[in-house]
């Protein structure tokens, strides 16, 4: 007997018992589904992040406070290092654009739990307050999707205007045209001239789409006494080698800041697609433990099906006499057994990188606000050799019980 008539044979076993080969394939549908899913929204999530850090550019960083931890050091808390104020800011800004001919932005937060009003309507008091510069949008890969970015007019003069996220504008606004309407933040009141396209961010929240941004003068006078810690954002596109420049900020920060010679930095230099980095890191560590969660769920198919093929052999014992005492080898017996074990891996597991592939990008989507549908070929590929493997596993035992049967007493079996 060939293969196409063993494949054949395993089929028509198959149909016969159609509802124990649903149940055994759904078994191996599950244990797909959760090693395919896992492993796709990995990759989804891994792709958010990464689209979202690609308009930032490689040479993008953030020259910022030192972020204490509060962290205990050999017994001693982490030292704690004055924020960077407006004059040493703009003086890097003003030194560094001229020198390396790089875009700069300043930026400040001003309130990161703010509540912003129009008319009657209000927001929750989760809303964050960023005074910024023109280049600000540009530079931290934000667009504008009505009205304009911010003009010499608006910085020089300290005007009461607004940029208002995506969320911000949904909510106070519904269905009408917020251009040239007035909103209410922090005891002062703010004419709308820009809305910037929705953005998301990763971990499902919006923290992008809830922001207001204000001139950076005007946001000055609206912290009023309050010392104000300012970001430096730097890009230098002509730059190739993205770790000089970067070593050359820090060197022009430290002069600015006085630090003295050997002594650690008193600020901080993130780069733009620092977090991108890491979450890479942080995904293979993920893909590790998804595989694990996997490859458990399919070891208990594998032994459901295991016990389903022996049954299955129990059964047919009479068959396997049969069959034997027309000319069927061993060999024709396992191998016809083997085929049935990995046919209905198979059949689950097509079920199950479909179920897998439809719930992993509905969990990126849902945690990383991705709009783009992931297929991993790599995993689809994996997922059905890993059916076939656990067909083979699962099914030679039985299979090899099923050649070993004496001919007579199998078909003195009732």
């Amino acid at each position: 007997m060939n293969v196409k008539e063993n494949v054949a044979e395993g089929l028509r076993s198959i149909k016969a018992n159609t509802l124990r080969t649903v149940l055994t394939a759904m078994i191996i549908a599950i244990g797909i589904t959760s090693l395919v899913g896992i492993l796709t929204a990995i990759d989804g999530i891994q792709n958010s992040v990464n689209s979202s850090f690609a308009d930032l550019g490689a040479n993008t960083f953030t020259v910022r406070n030192f972020q204490y931890q509060g962290r205990r050091s050999a017994g001693r808390s982490t030292k704690r290092y004055p924020v960077i104020n407006y004059r040493q800011a703009v003086s890097f800004a003003d030194r560094f654009s001229e020198e390396y001919n790089a875009t700069v932005s300043l930026s400040a937060p001003v309130g990161g739990a703010v509540q912003v009003k129009y008319l009657s309507r209000k927001t929750n008091p989760n809303v964050s307050v960023v005074a910024a510069d023109e280049s600000y949008l540009g530079i931290n890969a934000y667009k504008i999707d009505l009205g304009r970015n911010f003009n010499k007019n608006d910085l020089d003069n300290s005007l009461n205007v607004a940029i208002l996220g995506r969320e911000l504008v949904t909510n106070l606004f519904q269905n009408t045209d917020p251009m040239g309407k007035e909103i209410t933040l922090m005891g002062a009141k703010f004419k709308i001239i820009g809305v910037l396209e929705k953005k998301g961010s990763l971990g499902g929240g919006t923290g992008s789409d809830r922001i207001v941004i204000l001139p950076l003068e005007t946001g000055r006078g609206l912290a009023a006494n309050r010392a104000l810690t300012f970001n430096i954002t730097a890009s230098a596109p002509d730059i190739q080698d993205s770790e000089y420049i970067i070593e050359e900020a820090r060197g022009l920060m430290r002069r600015i800041r006085e630090d003295g010679l050997g002594q650690p930095d008193s600020f901080e230099i993130e780069r733009a697609d620092a977090l991108a980095k890491d979450f890479e890191d942080i995904s293979g560590y993920l893909r590790i433990g998804g595989f694990g969660i996997g490859i458990i769920t399919l070891l208990g198919a594998s032994i459901a099906l295991m016990n389903i093929m022996m049954v299955s052999v129990t059964e047919r014992t009479r068959e396997i006499g049969i069959r034997k005492s027309l000319g069927a080898t061993p060999k024709v017996i396992r191998f016809q057994f083997l085929i049935e074990a990995i046919v209905i891996c198979i059949i689950g597991g097509l079920g199950g990188l479909l179920l897998g592939i439809l719930i992993g990008n509905l969990i990126s989507t849902t945690i990383s606000d991705s709009s783009g549908f992931v297929v991993p070929w790599l995993w689809m590929a994996m997922g059905i050799t890993v059916c076939v493997l656990v067909g083979v596993i699962s099914g030679i035992y039985p299979a090899i019980k099923a050649s070993r049967l004496d001919p007579i007493e199998a078909l003195r079996y009732e």
